[in-house]
């Protein structure tokens, strides 16, 4: 992606083993490797002993959060749970990471939560009134209070988890560790990916499919929407508590998020991006020498462009994968500079030439414009944009953290593509349509949404409200004000 990039909630993995011995901390070690992509900002994993639950999680990459000793500190058990985040300025703080571990009278758990809830403001402010204190400023924790509650009425685990499901609006794909049951259930609609592996003796659920290959896992299938599934002694348990309602796979886990080699609901990803390249060279035809991808999310759909149109494919750019993730750029030169720092045109592949550069998507349109000045800097004589989505012209409300429309280049300029081009420095620009956009994932079993470029959504998105939701005091009506 050629901005700052847009952001998905997180990754989440779980593993349930018939045996204590077969070192579950370490397969959760392994997908969240695999799950990095999905978030970047913390990362923890909880091992669970026949109730007796050890966790560990920090801020950091997996490698810098778990060393050997203390992936050995979490002890051997039949069940772990797994979580790699990527969160906003607001809930930064470690508090904030997962796994989290609850611990109350009917047993303990541990709970991870890819999403967002629109109803996460008012269950909140409901269960601060019944006496709750919160510690963090996510919805994990509020699926986590409301999980506990109804754990006090019901008879299970996974009623519990049924009436909590009840409760709960917007995105969420939850994967959760009982005493003795794993638990995965995925919002009605769909809205991020969960799908279901096995491995001898073991069942894993997990964000995208290929944690379960870099496990050496089969693929059994995805979980559906509105369904919990069970993973226990007695194997695999499917209660279709909400199933049936209107679906809502977010598009962007095929047009960027995904890992290229994950299986979404039926649909390859690579595939998926190829297909997207191959209708934006049908829609948006031009003259040229050479298809250059945006790395690393623009790759697959160049080469779709590339094979479509019968215009060459070059790698263009190289990215320097050692720049570390604090790097500081208080100034507008250091921020040039770090351009230069991260990505460099391959002068021999674009000089002379004109350029098709495609990418995934356009945001705020300001780093694109100095990846389009590299290289018109290396010689390039005319580029040619090709974005293989949508422009962005709403913000999303279940887990995607699109800016506000003011920050948007496509809502700044009305959708005006003439000025959109001149802003960002090229010859032309095309985008991909939105009916296309619904035709890439072939064989995929659920529909999309689409929502961040028509502003129609699957389900009711939420009032207005602050930036952070969870910022502003609640009164009770019981006070007087000062």
């Amino acid at each position: 992606m050629s901005e700052q990039k847009l952001h998905e909630e997180c990754g989440v993995f779980g593993i349930y083993s018939e045996r204590d011995d077969q070192n579950v901390a370490t397969s959760a070690y392994l997908a969240l490797y695999a799950l990095q992509h999905r978030g970047q900002m913390s990362c923890g994993i909880a091992v669970g002993n026949h109730g007796v639950i050890k966790s560990y999680k920090d801020n950091g990459l997996v490698p810098e959060v778990f060393s050997r000793d203390v992936l050995s500190s979490l002890g051997d058990g039949h069940i772990a749970v797994g979580h790699v985040r990527y969160g906003t300025q607001d809930n930064a703080d470690r508090a904030s990471a997962q796994p989290m571990v609850v611990r109350h009278v009917r047993g303990n758990i541990a709970l991870c939560f890819n999403g967002q809830l629109t109803n996460a403001r008012e269950l909140r402010r409901e269960l601060e009134l019944s006496g709750a204190i919160f510690h963090t400023n996510n919805d994990c924790e509020v699926i986590a209070y409301v999980f506990t509650r109804e754990r006090l009425k019901a008879d299970s685990t996974e009623e519990a988890l049924a009436a909590t499901m009840k409760q709960l609006r917007g995105a969420y794909s939850i994967v959760m560790m009982s005493a003795k049951k794993l638990l995965a259930c995925r919002d009605p609609q769909g809205f991020h990916p969960l799908c279901i592996g096995r491995r001898e003796g073991q069942i894993i659920f997990a964000s995208e499919t290929c944690a379960l290959s870099t496990l050496n896992a089969e693929i059994e299938r995805d979980v559906r929407p509105g369904e919990i599934v069970v993973a226990s002694a007695d194997g695999l348990t499917s209660i279709p508590t909400m199933c049936g309602q209107k679906g809502g796979l977010c598009v962007f886990e095929f047009v960027y998020f995904a890992r290229p080699d994950s299986v979404i609901d039926g649909a390859g990803v690579h595939e998926a991006r190829k297909r997207a390249g191959a209708f934006l060279a049908l829609e948006h035809p031009v003259s040229a020498d050479v298809v250059v991808g945006a790395p690393d999310s623009g790759l697959d759909a160049a080469l779709g462009y590339a094979h479509q149109s019968g215009i060459p494919y070059e790698m263009g750019f190289i990215k320097n994968r050692y720049v570390g993730r604090t790097f500081i750029e208080p100034t507008q030169k250091m921020r040039e500079d770090a351009v230069r720092i991260k990505l460099s045109a391959i002068k021999s592949v674009v000089s002379g030439k004109r350029v098709v550069l495609v990418d995934d998507s356009i945001v705020r349109g300001t780093t694109v414009a100095r990846t389009v000045r590299l290289l018109r800097e290396a010689g390039a004589t005319e580029v040619h944009m090709r974005v293989s989505s949508p422009p962005f012209t709403h913000p999303c409300y279940f887990g995607t953290d699109v800016p506000s429309e003011d920050k948007l280049l496509a809502c700044r300029l009305h959708c005006d593509i003439e000025a959109m081009a001149k802003e960002i420095g090229v010859d032309s620009l095309g985008y991909l349509t939105v009916e296309d956009t619904r035709k890439i994932a072939v064989g995929c079993g659920v529909d999309f949404c689409v929502g961040c470029f028509t502003g129609e959504y699957p389900c009711q998105p939420p009032a207005p409200q602050p930036e952070d939701k969870f910022a502003q005091p609640y009164c009770c009506g019981g006070c007087k004000e000062e």
